[in-house]
């Protein structure tokens, strides 16, 4: 079985329901532990066993059903695989789990560190841990009138979660799952602990309903913000004391938040040094009740005791001082008390260790030579005086040196790469700059770029796994100095920047002729890949949320930072998603910076056709206002569900802009909403009114073109929409 990749989890269970570009999703894996490399066999032999070696011969699974009279082997309608016998009696078969273990990654299938279990209580969700601990619980049961030694199970079929005791039994709670309306369905725990309802549709997937967040916000998930992170609004922060100002916990990265938090003094389990700190407003999902009706100062009291204990939690309900206490040995990511209506009041207290100064008492005066003592120190002043002027000698020979070399390797390098010393100063020097990682630091990251995932502008896109996390990685080719220009432009921009509607730059690479960025993965891809097809499956909420997330990443550009930055290529190319269809401003290569008190600037001309305003085309100084037009043609085309430019339109549809000036004209704009997409459709008065929004945008006169924040609010709701007649835009 040959292959073209390095490793495989094989035989794996898959589905395509639809032959098309989207790849299979992988329904059961017998080896995810064990991937076998590229020479793998797998073979259904003559005594009726499947078995998988690799490629030197090394067993790696098997059926071991050698000699039980197996004839066949079919995959069932449903995506289970099973061996027969002659009777067709099913002699082996995948059988049910225990558990449900989240993949490590999206494109890695080796256990992570997630899983679901079904319980006496219910079906729960863990973190694996030393104990495991539980972030959720679903389909909650009364342990007191749960029967006992019965096997328990749940099933997804027909569109809703069932949750039986015993094998035969009728399901005892039962959660529908809204219709999907006749598509395949399927339900995935994620690499990052959602339980996801998703649906196949021709060309892709699609989320359905994410299950575990009914009564929880993405805060609550074990990972978000990593060990100690407090998550809170969808930002990440370290934990402070309440009312203290000492610092016991840092980030691991500053321009990363969402990677954790780490103490800046490590526990020492026998230090008189190590205290309780109460963290105000903060609450833990993975609370496992250790000990009931108990007074907080002996909760407190049981952490300090117990040396693996890192927190202890405690939580109470009409009196404040006796509650339920839980002392987890490792703590994940916290989340602030408002992300969740709680029926309980939290009380958070972590372990953490004072930094102590180690004084070395000087040693007592003894008598002795004090000829000797002399002697020695004037020996001593005089062979550190010469060593002394070597030393500076010697480090002043090796700066100049340096200096010079340092000085020649750049002019060569600036000849041959058309790059100034100010480009590699910048680079190095500025204190706003992301991580400069090495060039073999991102190749390895990337498996030497083996899956490439896009292309843009000036070059490819890879996906490649970092650390914990999956990253994107772009390579940019160097063919005219215009791409240098671009990688310069990109790394100040975005890497001086940080908003959660602008894609995050983890690091940069510029190393001889390399010039690589390194971006948060963003695993939906652009919004070109959603809202340009026939069977477009996003619903108006999505479509508004990702408009509004378009506005605020802009109005952020425009007006919160220190030097205005105007990004000159907003299209949906460069709106990426994530999981939750959260969407993020990308591609900075053509931004511009303006200062504060400058209106307009002289620029040459860039972006892409299409999505230029009129004044570019008129060779005027041009403003923030250009992206304000790129965005209404970007609105324009998310509600209608078509390019701007689409050449495969009848000759008077084939521009948006025209057909939207038309229709509005007739006041019959509810004819360009999307038609493909049935709650579209069902929404389209709502779309209708954001299309209005986008006229206000597509304003000839610039000056008659709203600020970015201006658009915000109407989205918002906070203002209304300016009443518009001229539609010559």
């Amino acid at each position: 079985m040959k292959r073209d990749v390095q490793s495989y989890q094989l035989p794996a269970i898959t589905a395509n329901c639809f032959q098309d570009k989207e790849p299979p999703q992988v329904l059961w894996s017998a080896n995810r532990n064990k991937p076998v490399k590229d020479d793998g066999t797998l073979e259904f032999n003559s005594q009726g066993d499947l078995v998988l070696r690799d490629g030197d011969g090394t067993l790696v699974w098997s059926t071991n059903t050698s000699g039980k009279l197996v004839v066949g082997m079919r995959i069932t309608a449903t995506g289970s695989l099973l061996l027969y016998d002659a009777n067709n009696m099913t002699v082996w078969k995948i059988g049910t789990w225990a558990k449900m273990t989240a993949n490590a990654s999206p494109s890695n299938w080796a256990p992570g560190v997630f899983y679901l279990s079904v319980t006496d209580g219910g079906l729960c969700a863990f973190i694996d841990s030393n104990p495991p601990q539980r972030y959720r619980k679903y389909f909650t049961r009364d342990r007191s009138i749960s029967p006992k030694n019965v096997s328990r199970s749940i099933r997804f079929k027909n569109g809703s979660l069932n949750f039986t005791d015993g094998k035969a039994g009728s399901p005892i709670s039962v959660d529908y799952i809204p219709d999907g309306r006749n598509e395949f369905q399927y339900m995935r725990l994620d690499t990052y602990g959602h339980l996801r309802l998703y649906q196949w549709a021709p060309a892709r997937e699609s989320v359905v309903d994410d299950i575990f967040n009914i009564d929880y916000s993405n805060c609550s998930y074990p990972t978000v913000c990593g060990s100690y992170g407090i998550c809170s609004d969808g930002q990440c922060t370290c934990p402070v004391e309440r009312g203290g100002d000492q610092s016991y916990f840092k980030p691991y990265d500053y321009r990363q938040l969402n990677l954790g938090c780490q103490e800046t003094t490590q526990l020492s389990c026998n230090s008189s040094e190590v205290h309780l700190i109460e963290i105000a407003d903060v609450t833990y999902i993975g609370f496992a009740e250790i000990m009931v009706n108990i007074y907080i100062e002996n909760c407190k009291q049981a952490c300090l005791n117990n040396c693996s204990c890192k927190a202890a939690l405690f939580r109470s309900y009409e009196d404040v001082s006796v509650g339920d206490c839980s002392l987890p040995s490792q703590i994940f990511s916290l989340m602030g008390s408002s992300e969740y209506n709680l029926d309980y009041n939290p009380t958070t207290f972590l372990k953490v260790q004072s930094a102590s100064i180690a004084i070395n008492p000087s040693s007592p005066t003894g008598r002795g030579n004090n000829q000797d003592k002399n002697n020695a120190r004037r020996y001593a002043i005089m062979f550190g005086s010469i060593f002394g002027t070597v030393f500076v000698v010697v480090l002043i020979i090796s700066l100049y040196v340096y200096v010079i070399r340092k000085r020649i390797n750049k002019e060569q390098e600036a000849k041959e790469y058309d790059l100034s010393d100010e480009f590699d100063d910048h680079l190095d020097e500025s204190s706003e700059m992301p991580k400069r990682f090495s060039y073999d630091e991102l190749k390895s990251a990337t498996g030497n770029f083996h899956r490439k995932i896009g292309r843009g502008g000036f070059g490819s896109v890879y996906e490649g796994i970092l650390g914990h996390g999956i990253i994107a990685v772009k390579c940019l080719d160097f063919g005219q100095g215009q791409g240098r220009k671009q990688f310069l432009a990109e790394v100040r921009t975005i890497g001086s920047i940080h908003h959660v509607n602008l894609v995050k730059l983890v690091g940069f690479c510029a190393e001889n002729s390399h010039k690589l960025l390194a971006y948060e993965y963003m695993c939906n891809g652009s919004l070109d890949k959603w809202i340009f097809h026939e069977e477009s499956t996003l619903d108006w909420k999505t479509r508004r949320k990702i408009i509004l997330d378009i506005a605020r990443g802009l109005s952020y550009l425009h007006e919160e930072c220190r030097k205005r930055i105007i990004l000159l290529d907003i299209k949906p190319q460069n709106i990426l998603l994530d999981g939750d269809f959260n969407a993020k401003v990308s591609d900075f290569g053509l931004a511009r910076f303006v200062e504060k008190d400058e209106s307009q600037v002289l620029t040459m001309l860039r972006g892409t056709r299409g999505y230029l305003a009129p004044e570019w085309l008129l060779n005027r100084r041009i403003s923030e206002k250009v992206d304000v037009y790129s965005f209404g043609v970007v609105v324009l085309e998310t509600m209608c569900g078509r390019r701007n430019l689409d050449y495969s339109q009848p000759e008077e549809n084939e521009c948006l802009l025209h057909l939207i000036r038309r229709k509005a004209e007739e006041d019959q704009l509810i004819d360009v909403v999307d038609n493909q997409n049935e709650d579209m459709q069902e929404h389209r008065e709502e779309a209708v009114k954001m299309i209005r929004i986008a006229i206000w945008c597509l304003q000839g006169d610039y000056t008659r073109r709203p600020s970015m924040s201006t658009v915000v609010k109407v989205l918002e709701g906070v203002m209304d929409v300016e009443n518009i007649s001229d539609y010559s835009f």
